[in-house]
């Protein structure tokens, strides 16, 4: 596994994801080998490591436009599946160094 997908493959093109929202910062896209049966990952469109990385691009501007994202595609999963779960790794649980959250309901399909 590289160490970070999402740069190395989904903001390149070199993966191509079904996208579920998009603004100019943020990418929430369906995942590519999804864990549940309805899975979408939202990340920063620039290298940010994780959610409590120092970059100085990891600032409150960003982290809104990221809850922004965040809030409407669990919103419409809430309607479309009667619940959903919001969930971000960090230090050894984060598999890509590369901040990404989760927006998951259904079972578990892996």
């Amino acid at each position: 596994m590289t160490q970070d997908f999402y740069c190395d493959e989904v903001l390149s093109g070199n993966t191509k994801v079904n996208i579920a929202m998009e603004t100019d910062k943020v990418l929430a896209y369906h995942h590519t080998r999804p864990y549940y049966k309805h899975h979408i990952v939202v990340i920063p469109k620039i290298h940010i490591q994780s959610f409590i990385s120092q970059e100085e691009a990891n600032n409150d501007e960003l982290l809104l436009e990221i809850m922004r994202v965040i809030k409407k595609v669990a919103a419409d999963m809430v309607v479309q599946t009667g619940s959903s779960k919001i969930v971000t790794n960090l230090g050894t649980y984060q598999d890509s160094k590369h901040q990404h959250w989760h927006v998951v309901s259904g079972e578990r399909i892996q």
